[in-house]
């Protein structure tokens, strides 16, 4: 009893170590040239809510305490400025940058998009809008690093730096999306990019925050469900377009409003859409014996990708309280899908339409429905007093279903429910200022039916993490590191691994039966270590060099390690980690699992100042026990279980098994900008990846090809113009068992125009996608050779604000 009390005295003491009083801090922003700037965002460091300056760029905001200014405004590098309860008649100048400077909520820290170590790329505001797409794949695969997966436009993952699937974590407002898009590429992500207010990719290892699963990097998607500043009036945008590419049509709407310090926001998207049409290419070919005995090759063409329809409805409602210190507040939001699953292997191949009919005689496309339901919960109070700043507390509940319907039944179930917290102390220790905290995550996962080839199985993370960052004049030292429990229970059926020759025998026999009942429990745990240290050097006013070196740890997925079955919709005959092959039988063998470990260097140029900008990052990744799925030369089918593949014969399946080397991953990526005059900007991008395995063993399967673009943006009057051309090389460093991918180029238009509608800002905009009705395959596709890119594609659209 005197412990508990003595902890409960010291944390009533901690939390009400702030000041009462608080005072009133006044100033006037301007520019370089002494114009005062009108709506540049102010807010106290560590306070959720914000203020803007008024007409003549002048503000008053109350603080509690010694204090830090924020002050920021698109197109100008933001502002710190410390203060204290007797400053006052504050004069701010802002320098105009030649890229827009966005803060990076995934960051932790504050940090606007120059600022940050870590090579970052955000995606608001109009350019968002213009460029989102069905999937976060395609909308953010022309940035520089990254790719998409494409498994059809309807299911596009991200690929950055050549890493995709599990290294890739993918969040909303920071929690785990926990869809099942990391289990395959068929599985869409379920995240709404037209529902988002910003979408950032950070490139490299973010470890230190999110987990394990972000190796690769992190795409984070925000919006304001849970909204964090106080809204006075209500607001609201709607918008319509139309695809012709896929006859497609999406609405959407967003409505807020407040009174008191009580927040609403509510948004929804509806968008439905069939088959989309493709340049003429041809289907792969089918090979046939011919009376002779001579092989004979069918070739076939096609103009469209069969089962490629979208119908698809979300809808989100949130809620919150704003206080001088508090903050709270809560969100629901529901997502209902259906897709079609292109390429999907059947015995007779049949067309789709959206209606989910069928033709006599033909086998009814198979396609998936997805449900989620997801509850999010935050809270976080500012104490502002001599070392706790920000307490803050996010909580999230996700309840996931992808069903995918054959025939008209449900052929196979696959179900996530989640439940996630995370705890973040931001805090002042002597002149570091850093984020310590805790993060949980349990995930029960579930799959039932012919094509659950993962079986269930619970994961389980605790992780504590710290992240500090010092000023040494014009340096900014961050330090971080993480510790991370993480423990995987399964059980794994014998009959699920047991795909010998039973085929041929008695399907009677009282043995076989009792052998196909056994159950084995398996259960794993790993401690998983991850450290990072960098910096970034602002040498010159607009002009910085950044430098980081991280290590990473990360254990196997439960599909990494105990896949064992058949993934219908890749095709393939898919086996874990812990299995391994001996005489065409497959055994469940999972020792000596090694985490996969990641030791990443990252080097950047950046110039954001004047009418010539640019970004130039260099990154080497040496990666012991990757993880990868690697043909086998074998092939699977019912009759037969395993047998080598023979050529000429597509009978059955292949069979990829996920294996563990050592690899090296390294490339640049690079996007620069050069004002040409008020109305005129021109952009330049591209990236390299190269990804092999040590000890020259060959190259990383499905790893994109390089691209390498260009841009032109053109304002007149309430016009805004832009052409984009867009050059993916051929990709010809493949591994066993891969083709090689063609290059092509794509050629995109858009035009906005802005007008007002008495009250309602309105903006009509029409945009072209491959101009030139280019045909081009994603060499990181699955299925690249049946599935092309989307043919020219015209998107007329209407947006309005009020």
């Amino acid at each position: 009893m005197i412990r508990h009390s003595l902890i409960s005295t010291a944390i009533i003491t901690a939390l009400s170590s702030f000041s009462a009083h608080a005072a009133l801090v006044t100033g006037q922003v301007f520019d370089n040239n002494k114009q005062p700037l009108s709506y540049a965002d102010v807010h106290v460091h560590g306070k959720a809510q914000s203020i803007k300056t008024d007409e003549n760029g002048r503000f008053s905001i109350n603080i509690d305490a010694n204090s830090q200014l924020h002050i920021s405004k698109n197109n100008f590098v933001d502002a710190r400025v410390q203060v204290t309860e007797t400053s006052s008649a504050l004069n701010i100048t802002l320098v105009p940058t030649s890229v827009e400077s966005v803060v990076v909520y995934a960051s932790a820290l504050h940090k606007n998009s120059l600022e940050m170590i870590s090579p970052v790329s955000v995606l608001s505001g109009d350019e968002l809008r213009n460029k989102a797409k069905p999937t976060l794949g395609e909308t953010l695969k022309g940035l520089p690093g990254v790719n998409a997966s494409y498994f059809g436009p309807v299911s596009s993952s991200p690929i950055i730096r050549g890493l995709d699937g599990p290294r890739v974590k993918i969040t909303q407002n920071g929690l785990d999306s926990s869809d099942a898009s990391r289990i395959g590429p068929d599985h869409a992500t379920s995240n709404d990019s037209l529902a988002a207010e910003q979408i950032e990719v950070l490139r490299g290892p973010a470890t230190l925050l999110y987990g394990s699963g972000a190796i690769g990097g992190v795409v984070n998607v925000v919006d304001n469900r849970i909204p964090t500043d106080n809204i006075e009036q209500l607001t609201g945008a709607v918008e319509y377009s139309h695809d012709t590419v896929s006859n497609a049509n999406t609405y959407a709407a967003k409505l807020e409003t407040g009174h008191n310090n009580f927040n609403f926001h509510f948004d929804g998207t509806k968008r439905t859409g069939d088959d989309y049409q493709t340049p003429r290419f041809n289907l792969p070919e089918e090979e046939h014996e011919d009376h002779e005995g001579h092989d004979e090759e069918e070739h076939e063409t096609a103009t469209s990708v069969k089962n490629t329809f979208i119908d698809s409805q979300t809808v989100n409602f949130g809620t919150s309280y704003v206080g001088e210190h508090l903050t709270l507040g809560v969100s629901y939001g529901r997502i209902e899908t259906d897709y079609g699953i292109p390429a999907h292997s059947h015995e007779h191949e049949h067309g789709h339409d959206h209606e989910h009919e069928h033709d006599e005689g033909e086998e009814e496309a198979v396609y998936a429905r997805v449900e989620q339901d997801r509850w999010q919960g935050l809270m976080s109070y500012a104490l502002h007093n001599n070392w706790i700043e920000t307490i803050n507390l996010r909580l999230g509940y996700t309840d996931y279903r992808h069903a995918e319907i054959e025939d008209g039944a449900i052929g196979t179930i696959f179900s996530n429910e989640t439940t996630e917290a995370r705890l973040n102390i931001e805090h002042k220790l002597g002149n570091w200022h850093g984020m310590a905290g805790y993060h949980f995550s349990d995930s029960d996962y579930d799959a039932d039916g012919e094509e659950a080839f993962t079986p269930a199985s619970k994961t389980t993370t605790h992780a504590l993490f710290i992240l500090e960052e010092k000023q040494f004049g014009d340096v900014t030292l961050e330090l971080g590191a993480r510790i991370e429990d993480y423990n995987i229970d399964s059980n794994v059926g014998a009959a699920a691994h047991d795909h010998d020759h039973d085929h041929d025998h008695d399907h009677e026999d009282d043995h076989t039966d009792e052998h196909a009942n056994e159950i084995t429990p398996y259960s794993k745990s790993f401690t998983n270590l991850s450290a990072s240290a960098g910096a970034i050097w602002q040498y010159t006013p607009g002009q910085s060099i950044a430098l980081s070196v991280s290590h990473s740890e990360r254990a196997p997925l439960s599909a990494e390690l105990l896949s064992n079955g058949v993934h219908i919709a890749t095709g393939t005959y898919e086996l874990g980690l812990g299995y391994a092959i001996e005489d065409g039988e497959i055994h469940f063998e999972p020792e000596n699992i090694k985490q996969e470990t990641s030791t990443n260097i990252d080097f950047g140029f950046r110039r954001f100042s004047g009418d010539f900008g640019y970004t130039v990052n260099f990154f080497y990744n040496d990666i012991a026990n990757f993880y990868y799925q690697q043909n086998t030369g074998l092939v699977f089918d019912e009759e037969h279980g395993l047998e080598a593949a023979e050529p000429g014969h597509d009978d059955g399946m292949a069979v990829y098994q996920f294996v563990s080397k050592d690899a090296k991953l390294y490339g640049i990526e690079f996007d620069a900008h050069y004002q040409l005059n008020s109305n005129a900007m021109v952009k330049v991008f591209g990236d390299s990846t190269t990804a092999k395995l040590a000890d020259d063993e060959g190259y990383l399967p499905r790893i994109p090809a390089n691209k390498l673009g260009s841009e032109l943006q053109y304002n007149i009057s309430d016009w805004q113009f832009s052409l984009t051309g867009t050059h993916y090389f051929e990709q010809r460093d493949i591994t066993a068992y891969e083709t090689a991918t063609d290059s092509y180029t794509l050629f995109d238009a858009q035009a906005n125009y802005q007008l007002s509608v008495g009250p309602v800002d309105t903006q009509f905009y029409i945009n072209v996608d491959n101009i030139t009705d280019e045909l081009g395959f994603v060499h990181s596709s699955f299925i690249k050779d049946e599935a092309p890119l989307p043919g020219r594609n015209f998107r007329i659209g209407l947006r309005g604000y009020f």
